[in-house]
């Protein structure tokens, strides 16, 4: 009777589960992007590796513990077994091969996905000008002398190319679903190369504890399907009245604000990001 009723709880507690998991959605995980499909592969890699090390120490546990147990009786005992060669060989060879060859891939994706690296491309690549503020993004396009809060678009299967600072403290750039993470740091620039390969709307986040509204500073990333529609969203933009000309205007939009807005600048100063540094 109680162990049905705790079959019964075990049932009931991975249904639960189930349904609690059934609205996650783990954006490292969704690929829409050439480098976050490159960076899957690798975790999907070095995961399936170190199975081959977690799987055979628990089949082991459990072999060792049933055949040598107490109440066995049958095993013989033989304590003057000092060592053995073919299990010598296994524990060394095993790990020094699956460490060697995750070296391998490590040194060869560190130059694969350096953040620095162009993407290849017919297409011509957008520029964005990224500012960490408190606690919100300000996202620059130079080519087109506009700016926005808390949203960038570009069209799909164009590079973008990210020149990263930070105004205040360290952060931290990242679109999970797109890509690396690279940290925006104040009186420097981290560059970052990305690609979307499918249009829709994806979320970037901060990824590194900056302070009391770190937890909403979000933003909106979308990946439109053409350049046609791309051009729109610029020119919706630069018909905004709000302008970003002058550094009084940026200290303004630069003031420490938890819950931040998205909001659109149709005219911003062309030296405001370099000055970033002066």
């Amino acid at each position: 009777m109680i162990y049905a009723s705790f079959n019964k709880l075990k049932m009931l507690l991975l249904i639960s589960i189930i349904f609690m998991l059934n609205g996650c959605n783990n954006m490292l995980l969704t690929s829409h992007g050439k480098i976050a499909q490159q960076e899957h592969s690798l975790i999907l890699i070095s995961f399936i590796m170190m199975l081959f090390v977690v799987v055979p120490v628990f089949l082991m546990t459990i072999y060792f513990s049933v055949k040598y147990r107490a109440s066995n009786s049958n095993q013989v005992y033989k304590p003057d077994c000092s060592e053995s060669k073919t299990i010598e060989t296994i524990v060394w060879i095993i790990p020094v091969l699956i460490i060697s060859f995750l070296a391998y891939l490590t040194w060869n994706y560190c130059y694969i996905l350096d953040p620095k690296k162009s993407i290849v491309s017919k297409h011509k690549p957008i520029k964005i000008n990224v500012i960490a503020l408190d606690w919100r993004w300000l996202f620059i396009y130079p080519d087109y002398n506009i700016a926005s809060i808390n949203e960038i678009a570009f069209p799909v299967n164009t590079p973008v190319i990210f020149n990263i600072t930070s105004n205040s403290v360290m952060n931290s750039f990242f679109i999970p679903s797109l890509g690396s993470q690279i940290y925006a740091m104040p009186g420097m620039v981290t560059k970052l190369n990305l690609i979307s390969n499918d249009s829709g709307k994806y979320k970037g986040i901060s990824s590194n504890y900056s302070g009391k509204g770190f937890s909403n500073m979000k933003f909106t990333v979308i990946s439109l399907p053409n350049k046609k529609i791309f051009l729109s969203w610029i020119n919706k933009i630069k018909n905004s009245p709000k302008k970003l000309n002058t550094i009084k205007m940026f200290k303004k939009v630069s003031f420490p604000n938890e819950n931040h807005y998205v909001e659109y600048f149709s005219n911003v100063n062309k030296t405001l990001f370099d000055k970033m540094f002066y």
